[in-house]
């Protein structure tokens, strides 16, 4: 065999590979659009979503199909995130022992208030819901598991944002922005910052009205062995149920139930006036 065989061999694999990648990182957008859709979708959606064709999109969804990790309505003609992509899911909470620690405690808080209990943690620059016990209210606030919330536009994200070393908290924002999602939304970088500190005073957060119009909660945070956060709990609310008085009541008792959590998974509250130290 000669150099120039040789050659040919190696490029050839070179665009094998190459070729593999792409078609993975097209599954994975494929299944993360799936997974954002609480209804699944069509074809033509999830081929809108992704900007793929929709034969490629069809040939890529019988691949995952095949080995269980979407699945479609026949009648509806929608995909729907299959087993074993569930089972993965499920593994990903399993391992994380903040979610099965604050279970409990997110139910109790619920019986304590009568009111929604979150837990959300942070990724990527939003605040991701992982559990969640929901008020038996007519009016109450729920969330789909799994689905993001802007980290200054939310009661969790507050509280994650509040102990986050400063650089971070500047990277994050030059990247997610202050979109404006209500007239209350704090979309300046000065007007956040204040709120970040008086949160840090008072070891809760506040939402009021800043992520959706007639919401309240209260939030705070569950911190790891260094002082770091790493989830955040929070009780949510009409603003009918929850006015500021009882705002301000409901913030001392998360608190004191994140700092519960933050006991029994081993980690140590922060200095008052630290944001949480480099990392």
């Amino acid at each position: 065999m000669d150099g120039h065989d040789t050659n040919r061999q190696r490029r050839g694999a070179s665009q094998a590979t190459a070729g593999h990648s792409q078609s993975l990182l097209r599954g994975l957008r494929i299944l993360d659009a799936i997974s954002a859709s609480a209804r699944g979708l069509t074809l033509s959606e999830l081929s809108q979503t992704v900007g793929l064709a929709p034969s490629t999109a069809h040939r890529l969804l019988k691949t995952l199909e095949h080995e269980e990790f979407v699945q479609q309505d026949p009648e509806l003609a929608i995909w729907r995130i299959g087993v074993k992509a569930f089972r993965i899911g499920s593994a990903f909470l399993a391992a994380r022992d903040v979610v099965g620690a604050a279970r409990p405690a997110l139910h109790e808080l619920t019986r304590a208030t009568g009111e929604t209990a979150n837990l959300a943690v942070e990724e990527d620059g939003y605040a991701v819901f992982l559990a969640q016990t929901e008020s038996q209210e007519m009016m109450r606030m729920i969330v789909r598991l799994g689905s993001r919330a802007p980290l200054h536009a939310s009661g969790v994200g507050k509280a994650l944002l509040a102990w986050m070393p400063a650089a971070r908290i500047e990277r994050i924002l030059q990247r997610r922005g202050l979109s404006r999602l209500t007239p209350r939304t704090l979309d300046n970088p000065a007007s956040l910052h204040a709120d970040l500190a008086a949160s840090r005073r008072q070891g809760f957060a506040v939402d009021r009205e800043e992520h959706a119009v007639g919401l309240h909660c209260a939030a705070a945070t569950i911190h790891d062995e260094t002082g770091a956060p790493i989830a955040a709990i929070s009780v949510s609310g009409p603003k009918a149920r929850i006015p500021e008085a009882r705002l301000t009541e409901l913030g001392g008792l998360v608190a004191r139930t994140a700092r519960t959590i933050t006991d029994k998974i081993g980690g140590r509250l922060p200095a008052p006036d630290s944001n949480g130290g480099p990392y």
